[in-house]
């Protein structure tokens, strides 16, 4: 068993009910485009800090170590606006922002990373932009359609969400979607 590889990253977990309903509501409307979408169940949005990937156990358990002894203040960030990676001419990725809060989470994400690479994880190769994936575009039927939607609900603001812990968390992926499972987390200062 200690051979073992798991798939993971470090996230954010979005707790808020409001907010996921929101969430849930506008990824349900993008699929009313009839577009060739994959959404994300509700109970797997989150927000991604970083990226890992596949990692031997022994060393997730030296990550999961080192991210408990973390501190920082709780802080709540604005869910806010909707997007596309790369562009809006070729959606490949859906995206819920965030409005407020990004400087803190960039501090959360630099300091995830200096664990990371002292575990000798490479670095991050895109800049970090912190966001909810709400689906992701798996061909180009019916773009036209789930453009003009996306361009009528860019500005929707989905409300507040308080960041009081990081997760690491495990994904195992399936044919039906990927199952996320928590590994360890680290809590905000009291």
């Amino acid at each position: 068993m200690s051979g073992e590889n798991l798939r993971v990253f470090v996230a954010i977990d979005i707790l808020e009910p409001n907010v996921l309903d929101q969430l849930s509501k506008i990824r349900d409307l993008l699929l009313e485009s009839k577009a060739d979408l994959k959404p994300v169940a509700t109970e797997n949005m989150h927000i991604t800090l970083r990226f890992i990937g596949e990692t031997p156990l022994h060393l997730v358990n030296s990550i999961c170590n080192d991210l408990g002894k973390i501190e920082f203040e709780p802080f709540k960030i604005r869910i806010k606006g909707v997007g596309v990676f790369p562009n809006i001419a070729r959606p490949r990725v859906i995206w819920a922002g965030v409005s407020q809060g990004v400087e803190n989470l960039s501090k959360l994400h630099d300091i995830v990373e200096k664990i990371l690479r002292k575990h000798g994880v490479p670095p991050q190769r895109e800049k970090f932009i912190p966001h909810i994936t709400l689906a992701r575009v798996k061909s180009g039927r019916n773009i036209s359609r789930l453009v003009k939607i996306i361009e009528s609900i860019a500005d929707t603001d989905f409300g507040e969400v308080l960041v009081d812990r990081i997760v690491l968390k495990r994904s195992i992926l399936t044919p039906s979607g990927p199952i996320y499972r928590d590994i360890c987390v680290a809590k905000a200062r009291e």
